[in-house]
């Protein structure tokens, strides 16, 4: 039968033709896939934590905080004197918390250590706040993990569930307000509150005993 030279129309519905070469979707990164971002000591360390260290810090008497500093520096958290961790604190990977003399963390607080989190002497962190020191490449269609560090100066007060994010540093003195959200650095011996969180006013410096000068 002879071709009559028009062509024939094709079903854009119809699936193409089968490659013996399987291509990498566009949207994955084959140097990430089955890569967990965690070492193999990580990944016995949080085991053990979640399984055991948490449990048993969580079922100290309320005041015993002698008790929970020590259970903390067993799993190597840096700890310093007099510090006072109320049970219902809830802290992941405490081996990257370092915590100086005379600051208090209190119940339901949430410290993420996926990172480091540095917080220094003389700081308040109140109930139900949330120091998140972890978040994803949002650019990358895989959102790998990151962990920017947090560090907290002496002498700071994170209010009543008020949020720092990841990467932020809160200077020495200041204070994030109840419910405020931090995303980025607070200046010290500033009163921030609101989300995002913005300066309100000055907060008067003092010295404390180990605090900034």
């Amino acid at each position: 039968m002879r071709s009559t030279g028009t062509p024939i129309p094709t079903d854009p519905a119809a699936p193409a033709e089968a490659s013996s070469v399987r291509e990498t979707p566009a949207h994955i990164d084959p140097l990430s896939r089955g890569v967990s971002p965690y070492t193999l000591r990580e990944k016995l360390g949080r085991l053990l934590w979640s399984y055991l260290g948490q449990l048993l810090f969580r079922l100290t008497f309320h005041n015993w905080y002698g008790a929970r500093n020590s259970l903390l520096r067993c799993f190597g958290a840096r700890i310093g004197r007099q510090v006072r961790l109320r049970p219902g604190v809830f802290i992941e990977q405490p081996w990257n918390l370092t915590i100086g003399d005379n600051s208090s963390i209190g119940d339901r607080a949430l410290i993420y250590c996926l990172g480091k989190v540095t917080i220094g002497s003389n700081v308040s962190i109140s109930q139900g706040a949330h120091i998140c020191a972890g978040t994803h490449d949002f650019t990358r269609p895989d959102m790998p993990l990151l962990r920017p560090p947090i560090v907290i100066e002496n002498d700071a007060w994170i209010a009543a569930d008020a949020f720092v994010g990841p990467g932020v540093t809160v200077g020495a003195g200041a204070i994030l307000g109840a419910r405020a959200c931090a995303f980025k650095n607070l200046q010290p011996w500033t009163i921030y509150g609101g989300n995002p969180a913005r300066a309100l006013r000055p907060r008067p410096p003092f010295h404390s005993q180990g605090g900034a000068r």
